[in-house]
């Protein structure tokens, strides 16, 4: 008879070394972990994205269990696999018959509803812990606003500021202002110098050479003898520390920047501490981030502005939980949006980076390379194109829900769905994240690499976002006509000679019947 008593379960993006139950060790608590094709198939990954998880889960209960804790780890390949989460529980539970069963909240409500419902039909008790990670808890939103229906990130994030007492002078923000976003809008100079990131040489051969031999459907590009994403805590640590001696000084002023590969060889990571993969799978806590920055801000005030730091304790504490809070505010149904009903199927190019806009191929290889872009290539480079273009949300979702390494659904679903596609008719952004190639002129380098003129709006060698993006604003006029932020765009597109509007829906009509060729 088995002397278990609990059976607790980690998941892959649970990896939170710090958390209460690994304080103390048990004999008689068995902590179980499982490689599943239920979370490799649910999308399509990127190779990268399958690995780091795996790898990061593999090393991390190694370590628990050399701290002397009980450990069941299922490999994809193991033969006793299901490849079902609640199929491996039902069997471990089986050979632990005396054992009940504890589970931290799940991130996600797919695995979240899997384990519920599976619990309800077998009569199967389960303790619900937190995962100890986030600052605020899933209800937030209806117990901080129970009055609003919608819900501004800026209230919510000087909440958050104001309960942890994160860069507060009494009552007030340090140094005058809650956000230094007018300062953090600076295009990168070609003169600038940009360090190469620190990036570990991990070997992931074993488990790359696995999920090949599975005939796992992924994408993307590996090379395993040189994996360079943390698997390990102090790997994550390291990057941590990094970042706060040689990339946040610049951080702030050049977090909305784009560059190209011909101008700055780093052009992928620049500033960008690439911390999120680790934090989403929880090796790091939030606050331990939030407090080495500000630490070695401390340290450094004479070289480092305020606006370098907000910036980035902004998307930690404030964007990041709040993305989280309006998920599972609005879910399940938030999944199911399409407030513009876009239906469009996704380019081709998106799969392969082959085309001629040179800002979509930049990100879009830098993205099947890394499985990483930062958030205004993700935002308003293949997001904008994505909803001028008026593709299906259910496809833009799958494609950033499997190419980026750091994508769970909690945060790629609203940043994707709501902030980048509209799909929720406002729920989280006042507006679309729309723009023309002048936009993209003014943040990047790529304007000059490119077949297309961002100077020109129509007729051979025009940039398709500048027809697009008037014909977005045409096709979807009666749907913004009354918001008010949208209000310059029409009338700038009203003040327009009906030759010139024409002639400008008719350029973007023809790009759109042959999107796979542009």
């Amino acid at each position: 008879m088995s002397d278990i008593r609990e059976v607790r379960l980690i998941l892959g993006d649970q990896l939170n070394a710090k958390h209460t139950w690994l304080r103390t060790q048990h004999d008689n608590v068995l902590y179980v972990m499982m490689e599943m094709r239920q979370e490799t198939d649910y999308v399509k990954h990127h190779i990268q994205k399958i690995v780091a998880f795996f790898a990061a889960m593999r090393n991390f209960a190694s370590a628990i269990e050399q701290a002397g804790h009980r450990v069941h780890y299922m490999k994809l390949d193991d033969a006793n696999n299901t490849q079902s989460l609640t199929q491996n529980l039902a069997a471990i539970l089986a050979q632990h018959p005396k054992a009940k069963l504890s589970c931290m909240l799940p991130d996600e409500y797919r695995v979240d509803h899997q384990l519920r419902s599976w619990a309800g039909k077998e009569d199967i008790h389960i303790d619900w812990v937190d995962s100890e990670h986030f600052l605020s808890q899933r209800t937030v939103l209806a117990e901080w606003f129970p009055d609003r229906d919608n819900f501004l990130m800026e209230s919510f994030y000087r909440r958050v500021r104001k309960q942890f007492d994160i860069m507060m002078d009494g009552d007030k923000p340090e140094g005058g202002q809650w956000n230094y976003d007018h300062d953090n809008r600076n295009k990168l100079p070609k003169s600038s110098s940009v360090i190469a990131p620190s990036c570990p040489a991990n070997d992931v051969t074993g488990i790359h050479q696995m999920v090949t031999q599975q005939n796992i459907n992924y994408f993307g590009e590996i090379d395993p003898q040189h994996f360079i994403w943390p698997t390990t805590r102090k790997q994550a640590r390291d990057i941590l520390s990094f970042f706060c001696q040689h990339q946040l000084a610049h951080f702030g002023t050049y977090q909305d920047a784009i560059t190209d590969t011909k101008v700055h060889a780093h052009a992928w990571s620049l500033y960008h501490s690439r911390l999120s993969f680790a934090m989403n799978s929880k090796m790091l806590h939030p606050m331990e981030v939030v407090n080495a920055v500000l630490a070695h801000w401390r340290e450094n005030e004479d070289t480092i502005s305020i606006n370098q730091v907000e910036g980035f304790i902004r998307q930690i504490i404030g964007w990041r939980e709040f993305i989280r809070a309006i998920y599972w505010h609005h879910m399940p149904e938030y999944k199911n949006l399409n407030a513009l009903g876009h239906q469009r199927d996704l380019p081709k190019f998106f799969w392969d980076g082959e085309t001629h806009m040179r800002c979509l191929s930049q990100a879009i290889k830098q993205s099947l390379k890394y499985a990483y872009a930062h958030h205004i290539q993700r935002l308003m480079l293949t997001g904008n194109f994505a909803l001028l273009a008026g593709c299906d949300p259910d496809q833009v979702d799958e494609w950033y829900l499997g190419i980026y390494i750091d994508a769970l659904e909690w945060v790629e679903l609203p940043n994707t769905r709501g902030m980048s596609q509209y799909a929720d008719n406002g729920v989280l952004a006042t507006k679309p994240y729309i723009s023309s190639a002048n936009y993209i002129k003014k943040m990047s380098h790529h304007c000059s690499q490119c077949r297309y003129s961002p100077d020109k709006k129509t007729g051979e060698g025009s940039c398709p976002f500048n027809s697009l993006y008037w014909q977005f604003l045409a096709r979807h006029e009666s749907h913004f006509s009354n918001n008010q932020r949208m209000a310059m765009m029409y009338s700038v597109w009203n003040k327009k000679p009906q030759e010139e509007q024409r002639a400008l829906i008719e350029q973007a009509e023809y790009y759109l019947n042959n999107i796979d060729e542009l």
